[in-house]
């Protein structure tokens, strides 16, 4: 046998194992002679592949300094990043709830914000009284894949390692033994790491045409209001358990953005203000209505025009996300600290996939996201971003006494959902004001209360009537 034949005869056989392992249909002209399809495959061969959850992977050690106090002594900045596994229920839309897993009782998870260069010392913490055990594999990092073990009840884990690449990466449950993987990530345990460029990010431009039709090039400041944005997707059975068949068949029940359907859209407070009504709804869907929902009611996304916007935007789940705003051009995409393009409409998002968007609102007015797939839109993959004072609020809410002077957006008033904020970075421009919004426990919500961000279902009921 010829060193060509071998080689050939390995290729074939490492894609049969990958269909096998991973469930993949290979056409004719992927692989001559073999197709293999899913929905055909050994049942119980398909419960060993969810079982493992983890795959074993036999890889060398990875290039990058791993030993923690080697790292902390590196003279690097050290960023810790500290998250305990632990399992809750949280609600879903029509007033159930669902089992999911979280890190540190939210989903997502909390966001790490670090600068290129950074060590990372990230600790996972699993309560004794969990019931199974959780890791964490943290896409930002270059390391050994046994580095992302899982934790068992009652112990931690702790590995370090240096944020190289410039980007936004995801993290989430893993372990090579863990049981299920993807019943922990589908349930909640995800989230993102922000890595700044260590240089910083760059100015923004934007091409415009004069009335004979000539380019006019606008530069905006590399500081820009920021926003995260996570996609993702729920399995479930009717009883809030995860739906693993439902899952390998790309069956989902829910589309979440940051953990929640329609979670940024109106609630009863704009009804107030825009139709007098609180039970006149301005959109179409608007399921968290109720100001008993507390840090669970739906609230928007609200900049001011000609600001420069960035928006971080992962996709943690299984189903692609085709990302638009409605009405708006996004000005710039980058991937890797890389510009990807300039003046899309829609720029799409395979799973564990992300992208910065830099944009600018020109006109005051509502501004829909999506995921630009119709059943996603249906199902919970839309919120709003509201730009200026499109309502014509201000002299009403001055005449109120809600505030003195007309404000460029409705967050100097209201504040920006807390679950849509990350944290700060060298080029962030501060929130007027942030507002307590999230796929929280009560616990989560308090600290962030006591950290000083507004409790509107507190707020609320205090102001002055707006006439």
């Amino acid at each position: 046998m010829n060193k060509r034949t071998s080689m050939l005869l390995t290729v074939t056989a490492v894609a049969v194992m990958g269909a096998t392992l991973f469930g993949s249909t290979f056409t004719q002209t992927q692989m001559t002679g073999q197709s293999l399809d899913v929905s055909k495959m050994d049942v119980d061969v398909l419960e060993q592949i969810h079982q493992m959850g983890g795959l074993q992977l036999v890889m060398p050690q990875a290039f990058a300094e791993t030993d923690c106090d080697v790292l902390e002594n590196s003279g690097r900045d050290v960023k810790e990043f500290n998250l305990t596994g632990v399992s809750v229920e949280l609600p879903i839309i029509g007033g159930k709830t669902y089992n999911a897993m979280t890190f540190s009782g939210q989903v997502p998870g909390p966001t790490l914000r670090v600068t290129q260069g950074d060590v990372v010392k990230m600790t996972l913490t699993i309560p004794a009284d969990e019931a199974v055990g959780h890791g964490n594999d943290m896409h930002a990092s270059q390391t050994s894949s046994a580095s992302f073990e899982s934790v068992n009840p009652g112990e931690t884990s702790q590995y370090c390692y240096i944020a190289e690449a410039a980007g936004v990466f995801k993290y989430h449950c893993s372990g090579v033994k863990l049981v299920g993987m993807d019943q922990h990530v589908l349930s909640g345990m995800y989230g993102i790491a922000i890595v700044d460029p260590a240089n910083g990010y760059k100015k923004l431009m934007v091409e415009k045409t004069s009335g004979s039709g000539e380019l006019d090039r606008k530069f905006y400041d590399a500081d820009a209001l920021e926003f995260q944005l996570q996609f993702n997707q729920l399995y479930l059975t009717p009883e809030g358990n995860y739906d693993a068949a439902a899952m390998f068949q790309h069956h989902n029940t829910a589309t979440v953005v940051n953990g929640i359907q329609f979670g940024y859209v109106p609630n009863m407070l704009h009804n107030i203000l825009i139709k007098g009504d609180e039970n006149r709804n301005i959109f179409v869907a608007q399921p968290w209505n109720g100001i008993e929902l507390e840090h669970m009611q739906s609230q928007l996304l609200y900049v001011e025009n000609d600001q420069h916007v960035r928006i971080f935007v992962e996709n943690q789940g299984n189903e692609p996300a085709f990302f638009h705003i409605v009405g708006e051009i996004l000005d710039r995409i980058t991937q890797g600290n890389r510009v990807q393009s300039a003046a899309t409409e829609t720029w799409s998002l395979g799973g564990s996939q992300n992208m910065i968007v830099d944009l600018v609102f020109d006109e005051p007015g509502t501004y829909a996201f999506v995921n630009h797939d119709y059943a996603a839109i249906y199902t919970g993959g839309i919120g709003v971003f509201v730009a200026g004072d499109p309502f014509g609020l201000n002299p009403r809410l001055v005449d109120a006494g809600i505030i003195e002077s007309p404000v460029p957006s409705y967050a100097y008033v209201l504040g920006n959902p807390s679950s849509a904020v990350p944290p700060m970075g060298a080029n962030s421009i501060a929130h007027p004001a942030v507002n307590i919004h999230g796929l929280y426990t009560d616990e989560v919500a308090s600290e962030k209360k006591a950290a000083g961000m507004i409790p509107l279902w507190e707020v609320i009921p205090t102001l002055p009537p707006v006439p």
